[in-house]
């Protein structure tokens, strides 16, 4: 628990508690933070506060639904032993749109994270040849990951290149916040059509049941990427809601096969777009993926 945590003490309007603030370099997955804090409170005898320096929409709502005392300074105290749930907001000069990563800077990074030998140094225009994506928006993206301190711009001759000062995971962790559900659209269609060389892969809790022990759900989910469900989007047979027989498409902003070899999509934007479920199930299941991940 030191390794993971800083622990004070300090009374609260006269409740002594535990404060655990989070060390950066060992920041738990939100799956682990209530078994911690349980941990830590059966141990010490007392209320034990998690302390984070910051925390996403998505992290925030677990918290809450777990019922996780926590403290983000200057933000957000949450302690519902004592009925304290105070939120303070600040005027953004930019929307949260804005502070967002864009869908093929997100689609270039992923694709880096993802790479089977993993260097601090990349060269983001091989990647961005392999995505298909022009020179204006490989310009962009360097700009993006530069901006959001996730890399470093550097040039080796004539060709530029990133350098991450963190892990692929410690990295992954850092840009998640910023990151989008790569979903614009769901859609249902009857198809008995074969699928085999369609541009599509497994997603949603088809792709999740590839790597973890949940079940696959009775109608199918796939991803597709809006540009070609334009082309063969039209020869299906679209209903209005899911119905036993039919075929559930999710219209990407980026390209499903971010990840070589695999019949599913990536397993970051798997966990992305399933983040803001209301299905414990899921949300157990994709703790479990994010061990998974490499360091």
């Amino acid at each position: 628990m030191q390794d993971a945590f800083e622990l004070w003490t300090m009374d609260l309007l006269g409740h002594g508690v535990i404060l655990a603030a989070e060390k950066r370099l060992a920041k738990p997955s939100v799956g682990n933070i209530q078994r911690q804090v349980d941990t830590i409170g059966s141990l010490a005898g007392r209320r034990v506060v998690y302390v984070a320096t910051a925390l996403a929409s998505y992290e925030r709502k677990r918290l809450i639904e777990q019922k996780v005392p926590f403290i983000v300074p200057g933000n957000q105290l949450y302690l519902p032993d004592l009925g304290i749930d105070l939120r303070e907001y600040f005027r953004k000069r930019q929307s949260d749109a804005e502070l967002l990563l864009s869908p093929s800077t997100q689609a270039l990074l992923i694709r880096g994270l993802l790479r089977s030998t993993w260097s601090s140094r990349w060269y983001p225009s091989e990647t961005m040849i392999e995505l298909g994506y022009t020179a204006m928006t490989l310009s962009r993206a360097v700009r993006e990951l530069n901006a959001s301190g996730l890399a470093s711009v550097d040039r080796d001759g004539r060709r530029t290149y990133l350098e991450m000062s963190d892990t692929a995971r410690a990295t992954w962790e850092r840009a998640r916040p910023l990151m989008r559900n790569p979903v614009k659209r769901t859609v249902w269609t009857l198809t008995t059509a074969n699928l085999a060389g369609l541009p599509a892969r497994l997603a949603g809790q088809s792709a999740l049941a590839q790597y973890t022990l949940i079940s696959p759900p009775q109608i199918p989910v796939y991803a597709v990427h809006m540009a070609a469900w334009r082309d063969f989007g039209r020869q299906l047979v679209p209903v209005p809601e899911p119905m036993p027989g039919a075929t559930e498409w999710q219209l990407w902003s980026y390209s499903p096969f971010l990840q070589e070899d695999s019949k599913t999509v990536d397993v970051l934007s798997l966990i992305l777009s399933l983040q803001d479920s209301a299905d414990d199930r899921l949300q157990l299941a994709i703790d479990e993926l994010t061990e998974q991940l490499p360091c």
